[in-house]
């Protein structure tokens, strides 16, 4: 099931995007380049910098430095999203994000209902096509049987496919997902991914399943310590020196019936690094992989190319 009409995708660029809290450098000179229609994945241990990528590709953080763009194919530019209309940016891009406060005192269908906002404008009320879009939206995220609980009702993972529902009421083009899995159980992990994959749109996800990505995206990206250290497709990508290097653990990597790289992890021994820890005075750059293990994909163009509010808010709409 689709979650209505099929609008078409637009492009994501981000250029020496940069942001530091407290005199620590969060993200460092990032470049990536997303294409329209591209599902890419973004990977990284904890404290990597993928949550705050995403939050300045969304308009909830503005980068120290660089910029973010969209491109939409209607005008064939590049736009900078902290200079173009908010309303401009929510009409074409929609956030997941991991979790909403217990508190969130709304129904589903008035949470669903938010997507619209950027359409109507916050005072409006909607029209035949708009509650036509949140029953859609609804019914393809699978929540149907939850639209008149109260959202603080919810477990965590059915406030997770809700967030997905307001989304997809939004009909972006661009679709960000911070940890869309966090919550889910395994059926309804693939269930959400399977949704989203089908929806015709750019996908950027940060995820943690190293499984998932591979057999979900078309391209991966990885963070470590603030900076992009990998980028390709996931059989690129997903190498046992990448694995060890950037989540200091070891692993085997064979390949399915698909093609696509599955990943056996084991723990990597007691002496092993674990995560940026690891890295804390270590000259500027990635480690070396370790002698004989396989290259590290890197990026081959650095221009890239080759407590959060409701969606609709969090990129500034309306």
């Amino acid at each position: 099931m689709t979650a209505g009409p099929r609008q078409a995708p637009v492009g994501l660029r981000m250029e020496g995007v940069g942001w530091s809290v407290g005199g620590r450098r969060i993200l460092d000179e990032v470049c990536l380049q997303v294409r329209p229609g591209e599902f890419l994945g973004l990977l990284g241990p904890n404290g990597s910098g993928k949550s705050t990528l995403l939050r300045c590709a969304y308009r909830y953080l503005r980068p120290e430095t660089g910029r973010v763009q969209l491109r939409d194919d209607a005008d064939d530019d590049w736009r900078d999203v902290w200079a173009a209309r908010p309303r401009w940016v929510a009409q074409r891009l929609a956030v997941v994000t991991q979790d909403l406060p217990v508190e969130f005192d709304y129904t589903v269908t008035e949470l669903v209902e938010m997507g619209r906002t950027p359409h109507v404008g916050s005072a409006a009320r909607l029209r035949a096509g708009d509650t036509a879009a949140v029953a859609h939206a609804i019914a393809a995220a699978g929540v149907t049987e939850l639209r008149h609980r109260m959202v603080s009702t919810l477990s965590g993972g059915e406030r997770q496919r809700v967030l997905l529902a307001r989304a997809l009421a939004q009909q972006p083009r661009l679709l960000v997902l911070d940890e869309p899995t966090n919550h889910l159980d395994v059926r309804h992990q693939f269930a959400l991914l399977d949704l989203v994959a089908a929806l015709g749109v750019t996908v950027v996800a940060a995820l943690h399943d190293l499984n998932l990505a591979a057999a979900y995206c078309d391209r991966l990206a990885v963070l470590d310590g603030g900076r992009l250290v990998a980028l390709g497709t996931p059989a690129e990508v997903l190498t046992p020196a990448l694995i060890a290097q950037v989540y200091g653990v070891a692993a085997r990597v064979s390949t399915d019936e698909r093609g696509r790289p599955a990943v056996l992890l084991r723990p990597a021994g007691p002496t092993a690094p674990a995560g940026p820890a690891a890295h804390a005075g270590a000259p500027e750059g990635p480690p070396a992989a370790p002698a004989g293990a396989d290259p590290v994909t890197r990026p081959a163009d650095a221009g890239g190319d080759a407590d959060l509010p409701a969606a609709a808010e969090a990129v500034g709409a309306p």
